[in-house]
């Protein structure tokens, strides 16, 4: 049974929008594509001095002058108008959009109250690791090469882990019981209540 519950969740997840086929490189097209699209922009943006918002203003003053100009020239020579498509975002995409957002934003928030409330001294811990890695890695290089380090890092480790998923998973859960036992000898904080009169 537990068989097939996993073979149901990994079988959604590669149906989902395509982009564990992408990451995996089962969609070799797709994967190149974004790969040398972000090695593009990345060298257009951070070795050419490119500025994001000029490129976008000006890719967009391009298109708006070549729609303009087609349409111009299309009742001149009475040829039909430009095929324009209708740029409308469907309800339903919006309310299930708005509804993913809205339990990631509820489970960040859940955060500060489980470490205050619940005093819970091992989320203390691994938010103030993130926190710390995120403002030493940022200190290090540029956002815009964070970014296309994480699209490389994406495009590679699950290649890695699917070739090598066996070996990974020994590592991890010797890595992780090793963890535990860290954990369980650092001594938890007992809770005194204090009685008010």
């Amino acid at each position: 049974m537990g068989d097939s519950a996993s073979s149901s969740s990994s079988s959604s997840v590669h149906r989902s929008l395509g982009v564990a086929d992408l990451l995996l490189w089962r969609n070799r097209t797709g994967a190149v594509i974004l790969l040398v699209s972000s090695t593009a922009f990345w060298f257009l943006f951070e070795r050419a001095g490119y500025n994001l918002l000029s490129f976008v203003s000006n890719v967009l003053l391009l298109l708006v002058a070549i729609l303009f100009l087609w349409a111009k020239s299309a009742t001149l020579l009475n040829r039909p108008l430009p095929p324009f498509p209708n740029m409308e975002i469907p309800e339903e995409f919006a309310i299930k959009s708005a509804d993913e957002i809205r339990i990631l934003i509820n489970h960040v928030l859940s955060i500060p109250s489980d470490i205050t409330i619940a005093r819970n001294p091992i989320r203390l811990l691994q938010v103030s690791f993130v926190l710390w890695a995120i403002s030493y890695v940022g200190t290090l290089i540029n956002s815009l090469t964070l970014v296309y380090i994480v699209v490389l890092l994406s495009l590679s480790v699950p290649v890695v882990y699917e070739n090598y998923q066996e070996h990974i998973d020994d590592k991890l859960s010797s890595t992780s019981e090793v963890i535990r036992n860290i954990s369980r000898k650092i001594p938890m904080p007992v809770s005194k209540e204090k009685k008010y009169q």
